[in-house]
């Protein structure tokens, strides 16, 4: 039934087909069709505009117009069709989401084994990558990616990379890795996106890993705020890093 509501509004001759807003858009109404960005289903969008920020163009808007009715049961079909559909997809190496966006799609990595490691060149003192998917940032990873599935996931700021000398051994190993920052990122699109991963991917565990300023300490009540949007919880474990990426703090909730 249509309804006089608000919906998203893409001006194609402004589009450049980056696939920013495809990333932002929770309910996957959006995608990147013959190099633009494309309603899927008027009740697929919500009409919140949450993917608007997301646009570097200002393709973009919210407009009011006769459409159907916002559905939560369609998207979350859609959502299921589309999550079974990159299962059937996904192999090593290779992309599980159409994107105009390179940087926004889906690999998988195999990482290598001790003895692999053993025998593969590095320069003195580097040690192999633990790292195994792409992309890494909150904003390009969607809640339907395979690899958060059944996942002990590492939600890391952006500077622990940088501060910690042995970030992938101490902290990645094992997990999949999701970063960004918490002071200059969208706090309430982290609160969405945390919200369905934590609703329907199985996490086993949860690790936020931060730095001592203050301005990292947002995450921790991100990651709150997403569990209690989710009405579920998930074993977290809390590690601080001083600026200089020593671990300062641990703590268990």
């Amino acid at each position: 039934m249509k309804i006089l509501r608000k919906i998203i509004e893409i001006n194609e001759e402004l589009c450049n087909g980056c696939g920013q807003c495809v990333t932002d858009c929770a309910e996957g109404s959006l995608r990147i069709i013959d190099g633009k960005a494309r309603l899927v289903s008027d009740n697929l969008c919500d009409g919140l505009g949450a993917c608007l920020g997301a646009c570097p163009t200002g393709a973009l808007r919210i407009i009011e117009r006769e459409a159907e009715d916002f559905s939560e049961e369609a998207v979350h079909e859609f959502l299921a069709s589309q999550k079974n559909q990159a299962k059937q997809k996904a192999a090593p190496q290779t992309s599980t989401r159409p994107s105009g966006c390179p940087s926004a799609q889906l690999q998988t990595f195999i990482p290598l084994s001790t003895c692999q490691s053993a025998n593969t060149p590095t320069s003195t003192g580097a040690t192999t990558s633990a790292l195994s998917h792409w992309p890494v940032q909150i904003r390009l990873v969607p809640p339907s990616a395979p690899f958060l599935q059944n996942a002990d996931l590492l939600v890391a700021a952006d500077c622990a990379a940088v501060s910690a000398p042995n970030f992938h051994s101490d902290f990645l190993t094992g997990k999949v890795v999701m970063m960004g920052c918490p002071k200059f990122d969208d706090a309430k699109s982290y609160v969405q996106r945390f919200a369905e991963i934590i609703t329907t991917c199985n996490l086993k565990s949860l690790t936020i890993l931060i730095m001592e300023v203050p301005c990292c300490s947002a995450m921790i009540g991100i990651i709150k705020e997403a569990m209690e949007l989710a009405k579920k919880t998930v074993p977290v474990e809390q590690i601080t890093l001083s600026k200089q990426g020593e671990v300062i703090a641990r703590n268990s909730w």
